[in-house]
């Protein structure tokens, strides 16, 4: 028994087959890895460092703060020490509340000022570190070939072959 293709379907059936064979072809050729950025940065130790500043930086302010509530404090249990023994006239009682909270405001304004500051100098910190380790793993995907590496740190890989991983090149790249 003889089989006849009809070659009105068999030219579009084979360039179907042709497109999927080269891109099969090009997945395979795709190369993966992964990283978990979080151990290699709790390994840095510029990076321990930079959070022994911040650290350092944070208790400077928050002893600052404190100093200014306590000073506070005090002023206010003076004035209510003058005021129950008739130390202090009405009119000046309101004077000296008065200011006592603008004092107090400017405590509040300090402690988001601070916040801020603690923010800009943690970037500051460590901003040049990021740069750093993202260098080392362009450097190692372009060096080794890969199209993609993904953080594992970051919770998005479901599955990944230890062959895969790339932390100690980038470790390499960084000298650790």
């Amino acid at each position: 028994m003889k089989i006849t293709l009809n070659m009105k379907f068999t030219k579009p059936f084979i360039n179907i087959c042709l497109v999927l064979m080269l891109c099969a072809g090009g997945l395979q050729a795709q190369k993966f890895g992964f990283i978990n950025t979080q151990a290699l940065i709790s390994e840095i130790p510029e990076v321990k460092e930079a959070n022994a500043n911040l650290e350092t930086y944070k208790a400077q302010l928050q002893k600052k703060g404190q100093a200014m509530i306590q000073s506070l404090q005090t002023k206010y249990q003076e004035l209510e020490r003058k005021q129950q023994q008739g130390e202090i006239a009405p009119k000046q009682l309101e004077t000296e509340a008065a200011k006592l909270k603008e004092e107090e405001t400017k405590i509040g304004q300090f402690e988001q000022t601070s916040q801020q500051q603690i923010v800009t100098k943690s970037e500051q910190l460590l901003k040049p570190l990021r740069d750093k380790i993202q260098k080392a793993i362009d450097d190692v995907a372009v060096e080794n070939g890969y199209q993609y590496i993904f953080d594992a740190s970051l919770g998005i890989i479901l599955y990944a072959d230890d062959a895969t991983d790339v932390s100690a090149l980038v470790k390499a790249k960084l000298g650790l």
